[in-house]
Formats: structure tokens, C-alpha cells, sequence
């Protein structure tokens, strides 16, 4: 089979042979990219107790930057896509890196509350929302028509990979060197990416003279447009056309919830919602990596399932699933890791962002593949928005009643509400033509 590598330096848009198609080398880099950026994930659960013994700041408070950070890396998701658009994705994503580093670098200064918000909140938040989920879904509708569920299965699984890399480090070193060096590791992660980008992160395979993999006559994937717009003109756009539809909200509420039962409430409290139970912080910090570990297969099986059945029925299992571990939990923690607090970690992995392929796939079916990721990255959005609420609301819970629990359980009921919504999607997509 004919495939192909990056052109020589003499002639850009040239395409020698090779082995690998050019594809493949892009989703790498990309893979990599994502467990860099998501280095700085596995910081604000873990540095939580060490910030508010160090400055008196609440729970509630320091909840509130992580929701800032949270809310910002959704929001700025459907522009950041937008931007890929016009301007290229090499350039937007060394910009987010460079801003991860730069928010999570500086916050070995901070001594006030603002400074945290500022840090934490504005800065790393603008960096991961320029290459969010809307990232994945970029690479994929550009440089896929054969395996584009698989391929978003595993770099959905970067963030993952990269809680599951830094996660434990960083707990290890804010236990024993301090909380300001995990800070300086998650900047130092986020920087030591850039190279790979520039030299090997590609916009579009027309750049290279070549066709996405897989693509055909009757699917060659998304033409090489640039829009002459703003990016953000492109973005607002896309929303106003595809808020008109009811799918677009179906799928907008879900993720919300997904949202709010991962990033929100269990990868921002569940540390210390177990040290409330006498578990210590890196035992809880190593069982939330290990949701990262079920998580990469999770979600890499989730891409392959969303490119053979019904992504909505997908969905629906994935929300009532989730729901049955988030009731469980609060009779699971103490401080020892009992089996069924195993049972847990392993079921809830698997099951941790195994939303994000079929979602993707929705997108795309319903709003074509030049809009789909656009789409995505607004529905993002409110996963993201889910997220901050959860990440505030739970804190605030947690300094009015001392407990975690009522915050469990209401998760759960809403992600009840999320299979009922993915249930509601027309089983026979309607597209909608997006320009």
C-alpha cells in the first residue's frame, strides 16, 4: 500500500514514500501535545490541602480558580477551533502550551487569593481551551475518514495518559518537596512539547500534498478551507445556526453533566474528599492516576464501539453507568483501599471520557465535517461550564456540611438525566447545513 511521509525542506508541498501515512504522525504528535498540556490537570486536586493549610484560602475559594480555569477551557474551545481554521493549528497550539506554562510557572509566586485566579484561572484556562476536546475533534475530521472513532478514542485518552504520567509525580513532590516544585513540573511538561509541534504538527494534508486516510472519491473529508472572517465571527456564527436545533442542546446538556461528574467533582475533590476519610493524599492521588489507566482503554474501546453502533445508545449506557458508581461511592471511601473501592476505580476509568467518540460522531453526522468541530467545541463548552459548577459547588458543600456526600449523590441523579437526554437524539441524523 502507497503510503507517505513530510516533504523534503527544498519542496513543501511534495510527499516522498514511506511506510506511514502522514496521518499517523500527526495523531502522534497530537497524542503527545494532549499529555503534555494535561500535566497541569493533575495539579489542582492534589495542591487543594496544601494550599489552605500554607494561606488559610477555602475550599470554596481555591474551588472557585479551578472553576475560572475549568469554565475558560470550554469556552474558549469552539474560537480556538475557529482559529485552527483560519490561521493553521501549529501556530494555536504552541500559544496554549507557551500560556499553560506561563499560568502555572508563575503561580510559585502568588501569595493572594487574586493571584491563584489570575494563574490558575485565567491564564492556564486560556491555554488548555485553545487545545481542548475542539483540538480532537480537528485532527480527526481533517485527517481521518477510515478509523476517525478510533483515533478520537486515543486522543481523547491523551488527557488521561497525561493524568495518569504526572498525577502521582506531582502528589510525590507537593508531599515531599512542596507544592510550588509539582507547579514548576507541570510548566516544564507543558514547554518540552513545543519542538514536536513545530516540527512535525501539520494543518491540513493538502499541506502536504496527500489525502486524509482513507478518503475516497465519494468521502474525501473536509476541503483545505480558510475562512476570511474572524475566527471569532466564525465561531459565533456556527453557534447561532446550530443552537436553532434540538440535537445541539440534547447533546449540550449531556456533556454539561459529563462535565460536572469528572472534571468537576471527581478529578478536583476526590483527593481530599478521601483524606476526609483518613486515606492518605498520595494513595488517593495513585487511585485517581488509576482512573487514567482505565480510562486510555475506555476511551480507546469507546472509539472503536462509536465506529460500529448507535452512538447514542453509546451515550446512554456510558451516563447510567457512571451513575450507579457516583451512588456507590461515598459508602466506599475510608482509610484503607477496600475491594470495592477497586471496583470503583476500574469501572469508573473506563467509563471517565468514553463520551467524548460518540459525541464527536454526533457532531459530525448532524453538522458536517467542516462545522462538526466547531459544534463539538461549543458543546464542549458546556462540559466544561458542568465542570465549574461542580468544582465551586462541591467545594462550597464541603465548608457548609464537612461532607462530600450530598455532592455524590446529586451527581448521580443528574447522570440520569444525561442518558435521558442522549436517548431523546433522532436515532436518523438530520443534518444541518452549517457554512
Amino acid at each position: 500500500m502507497t503510503m507517505t511521509t513530510p516533504p523534503a525542506p527544498a519542496s513543501p508541498g511534495t510527499a516522498r514514500q514511506s511506510r506511514v501515512h502522514w496521518a499517523w504522525i500527526v495523531a502522534a504528535v497530537a497524542f503527545v501535545t494532549l499529555v503534555g498540556a494535561a500535566a497541569f490537570r493533575s495539579v489542582p486536586g492534589v495542591l487543594i490541602e496544601p494550599l489552605h493549610e500554607e494561606f488559610g484560602w477555602s475550599r470554596g475559594l481555591i474551588g472557585s480558580a479551578v472553576s475560572l480555569n475549568l469554565m475558560l477551557f470550554g469556552l474558549i474551545s469552539p474560537f480556538a477551533a475557529a482559529l485552527m481554521d483560519r490561521f493553521g493549528v501549529r501556530p494555536v497550539v504552541t500559544f496554549a502550551l507557551v500560556m499553560v506554562a506561563v499560568g502555572s510557572g508563575l503561580t510559585v509566586l502568588m501569595t493572594e487569593p487574586w493571584q491563584l485566579i489570575v494563574c490558575w484561572g485565567l491564564l492556564v484556562g486560556i491555554g488548555t481551551g485553545s487545545m481542548s476536546m475542539a483540538f480532537v475533534a480537528t485532527i480527526t475530521s481533517r485527517w481521518f475518514v477510515a478509523r476517525r472513532g478510533l483515533v478520537s478514542g486515543i486522543l481523547t485518552a491523551g488527557n488521561a495518559t497525561g493524568q495518569l504520567v504526572f498525577l502521582p509525580v506531582v502528589a510525590w513532590f507537593a508531599t515531599h518537596h512542596g507544592w510550588r516544585t509539582a507547579a514548576v513540573i507541570a510548566a516544564v511538561a507543558a514547554l518540552a512539547v513545543v519542538p514536536l509541534v513545530l516540527l512535525f504538527l501539520r494543518n491540513h494534508p493538502a499541506d502536504l500534498g496527500v489525502r486524509a486516510l482513507g478518503a475516497t472519491d465519494a468521502d474525501p473529508g473536509p476541503p483545505p478551507h480558510q475562512h476570511v472572517g474572524s475566527g471569532a465571527g466564525r465561531a459565533l456564527s456556527v453557534l447561532r445556526e446550530a443552537a436553532r436545533t434540538r440535537t445541539f442542546w440534547l447533546l449540550a446538556g449531556g456533556f454539561a453533566i459529563c462535565g460536572m461528574t469528572t472534571n468537576g467533582l471527581i478529578a478536583t475533590h476526590f483527593v481530599p474528599a478521601a483524606h476526609d476519610h483518613g486515606m492518605p493524599a498520595t494513595t488517593a492521588a495513585s487511585l485517581l492516576a488509576l482512573v487514567g489507566i482505565f480510562d486510555v482503554v475506555g476511551t480507546i474501546a469507546s472509539g472503536w464501539l462509536t465506529d460500529l453502533y448507535d452512538p447514542r445508545l453509546l451515550l446512554v449506557g456510558y451516563y447510567a453507568l457512571r451513575g450507579v458508581g457516583l451512588m456507590t461511592l461515598p459508602a466506599l471511601m475510608s482509610p484503607h483501599v477496600e475491594p470495592s473501592m477497586w471496583v470503583f476505580i476500574v469501572v469508573y476509568g473506563l467509563d471517565w471520557v468514553a463520551t467524548v467518540p460518540p459525541t464527536v460522531a454526533l457532531c459530525r453526522e448532524w453538522f458536517g465535517a467542516a462545522a462538526g468541530p466547531i459544534v463539538f467545541g461549543w458543546v464542549f463548552a458546556s462540559h466544561q461550564v458542568g465542570a465549574a459548577v461542580a468544582a465551586t459547588g462541591a467545594g462550597v458543600l464541603r465548608d457548609v456540611t464537612g461532607r462530600y456526600d450530598p455532592s455524590f449523590y446529586a451527581a448521580a441523579g443528574l447522570c440520569a438525566v444525561a442518558a435521558l437526554m442522549s436517548w431523546a437524539i433522532r436515532r436518523t441524523p438530520q443534518p444541518v447545513a452549517i457554512g
